[in-house]
């Protein structure tokens, strides 16, 4: 007789047709501009999990941490409860007192882009540090190594960087100017997981690099992050920090690994105070579940598939829109020179103004999914009224992105048939809109 595992594997084998994704139908179906790839294989884990029952994170948590540090080439991994905990985590991870006089103190500058996801920089927002912004290159939408040169000033600490829709900046050259000027680095990559700058994956350059699991992403757990490094001191802060702000470093289920639980004198705790309750920082608490673990380890055997599957449909698309004659309308993305992008999204900015408004409401009509560049120029954001902050330079381009700039998908569930209906309705829609879209009011720069 099959045991219980066993018959979850055959029942849900019996049924993997009802899981497997649904295939869209163009001008029929909505066609969103990110979605997930799961099927029976994901399922399959989370049954596994839930036949453990282990509610937190446990056995899955801890191999996928070892194979994604593996995947990425980088020594640790950390998993956390979503991207944004990862950007938490690893920025606060530079505040701890654990790094003496190169901790981030309360009075310090760091330097971002003014076209981001706000997650990117909300922690050292709430830590109080005071942010610099740059502008972006109007063809890649990354600040340039340049930019982030002139940025750095005497209180500059910590310099914090999304790689835009997958496409990379020269992270490894910024890697170098901060490493040169004592200055934390760290390379947000939620969006461009499987990127590369010459050889070297996007990510192993910087002292932390982040990513997340949500649904939009290159791999998902539905929820989920992680934060990776190559330094053991900074592992170890983040470690601690995640779990609580705990000193002991014992996996959940386990005690005594240090071998002096009850030896320990710290702080102003008695001597033989219990290691496991000890805490040497204020941590937070960002652990994921097991669920989502079992989910990603799935995900994880596929992620090359994705990447590639991404960027066939950006190369696809770009042909198409080409073929068509879209360049004469919008500036079509670009990837930065000497880099291998993995496209999270096709970004298209309309060379006039007025036009992006009309033009997303048609391609919503078609039935086309379309985003706009997350938060535009942050500066002009709400969550910025009350918060003092500068600009090195003019930020003329993240200013044309956030009147501009729109984006629609390649993710994996898109085939050609989508990505040739989406570029027909583009093209249909700059014809629908192009005679009165001069006369349209465009958004205050």
């Amino acid at each position: 007789m099959p045991n219980f595992r066993e018959k979850l594997r055959l029942l849900i084998a019996e049924h993997a047709e009802e899981y497997a994704s649904k295939p869209l139908i163009p001008g029929i179906d909505y066609l969103p501009a990110s979605g997930k790839c799961v099927g029976p294989d994901e399922l399959s884990m989370v049954a596994e999990a839930a036949a453990d029952m282990w509610l937190t994170a446990g056995r899955f948590a801890t191999e996928f941490e070892e194979k994604f540090a593996q995947w990425w080439s980088l020594d640790k991994c950390l998993l956390v409860n979503s991207g944004s905990s990862a950007n938490l985590l690893a920025f606060f991870s530079f505040t701890s007192p654990s790094l003496k006089d190169k901790a981030v103190l309360r009075n310090a500058e760091f330097i971002t882009s003014a076209c981001c996801f706000p997650s990117t920089i909300t922690p050292a927002l709430q830590y109080g540090l005071h942010p610099v912004f740059v502008d972006v290159d109007p063809m890649t939408l990354n600040p340039t190594v340049e930019s982030i040169r002139q940025a750095i000033g005497p209180k500059t600490r910590a310099v914090l960087l999304a790689h835009t829709m997958g496409n990379p900046y020269r992270s490894d050259h910024i890697a170098q100017l901060c490493k040169d000027r004592g200055i934390w680095f760290l390379e947000d990559c939620c969006d461009a997981l499987g990127a590369k700058i010459g050889d070297s994956p996007v990510g192993s350059f910087g002292d932390f690099a982040t990513c997340s699991f949500y649904p939009a992403h290159h791999l998902t757990m539905g929820e989920g992050g992680a934060v990776l490094t190559n330094d053991r001191l900074l592992h170890r802060i983040a470690l601690s920090l995640r779990d609580w702000g705990r000193d002991c470093w014992c996996p959940p289920g386990a005690t005594n690994t240090c071998k002096r639980r009850f030896d320990w004198q710290l702080g102003n705790l008695p001597v033989g105070y219990d290691h496991k309750y000890v805490y040497s920082q204020v941590g937070f608490n960002l652990k994921t579940t097991d669920f989502q673990a079992a989910v990603g380890l799935a995900q994880l055997k596929k992620l090359e598939k994705f990447i590639q599957k991404r960027n066939a449909n950006h190369r696809y698309l770009t042909r198409c829109l080409q073929d068509l004659g879209a360049d004469q309308y919008f500036n079509l993305p670009q990837a930065t020179p000497g880099t291998s992008p993995s496209w999270f999204g096709y970004v298209l900015t309309c060379r006039e103004q007025g036009m992006r408004t009309p033009i997303v409401k048609y391609l919503e009509r078609q039935k086309i999914g379309t985003r706009l560049l997350f938060g535009g120029n942050l500066t002009k954001q709400p969550m910025m009224a009350d918060i003092r902050w500068s600009a090195s330079g003019s930020l003329e381009h993240s200013n044309k992105v956030m009147n501009d700039s729109f984006w629609i998908g390649v993710w994996p569930g898109l085939g050609k048939s989508h990505l040739e209906y989406m570029a027909s309705k583009i093209i249909s829609a700059v014809s629908d809109v192009k005679p009165t879209a001069k006369n349209v009011v465009p958004a205050a720069a």
